[in-house]
């Protein structure tokens, strides 16, 4: 669908030199001398790179309608991931690539929204916070809540992270999944 630049807002999905792009901030500006044009910070969909765009009010614009379902994680074979769509049940299996870091944090049976054009996935999305226990870490030294330190940590996807000294094997913990740091201790 064609739209004037005018008509764009904060999420809109563009596709630019057959490449989808997130307008993530955009900015009219109305100069003193000459036309009017708008700013516009654009993110690449797969790759995450930011592009910096300016076009003329009277520019016309290509937008994509990108679907929103949600998948549950459900295992890992060669370097493809494999989701079932809850509406459909029909499993999806997605590349490392798409996932782009996310794979970090998949545990079984998780919910994460998917983001698709043409049926073909684009991007999932995390949770903003994931409970994992502890599998591997040095011994935690009781009544050390209060010294500032960390030490790193294997949760139960396999990645490593930096939690305080206080935390054990087997302690559950809360992590914040887009920054992929320790936020609490949570109980079982």
């Amino acid at each position: 669908m064609t739209i004037t630049i005018n008509q764009i807002n904060t999420g809109t999905a563009l596709t630019i030199d057959g490449v989808i792009y997130f307008v993530t901030d955009y900015q009219h500006v109305k100069p003193g001398k000459g036309a009017a044009f708008v700013r516009v910070k654009l993110k690449n969909i797969k790759t995450g790179a930011v592009l910096d765009r300016t076009f003329r009010t009277a520019d016309k614009l290509d937008e994509i309608e990108l679907e929103e379902r949600e998948f549950e994680y459900l295992y890992h074979a060669d370097d493809l991931y494999y989701f079932m769509d809850h509406v459909s049940y029909e499993q999806v299996a997605v590349s490392q690539e798409i996932l782009a870091g996310a794979e970090m944090f998949l545990l079984e049976n998780l919910v994460v929204t998917a983001l698709s054009h043409d049926h073909e996935v684009l991007k999932i999305i995390l949770p903003t916070f994931i409970n994992t226990e502890i599998t591997e870490t040095e011994p935690g030294i009781k009544g050390d809540s209060s010294r500032a330190g960390n030490k790193p940590a294997k949760i139960a996807t396999g990645a490593t992270i930096l939690v305080p000294l206080f935390i054990s094997v087997g302690d559950m913990i809360r992590i914040d999944t887009r920054t992929g740091q320790y936020v609490e201790r949570v109980q079982k």
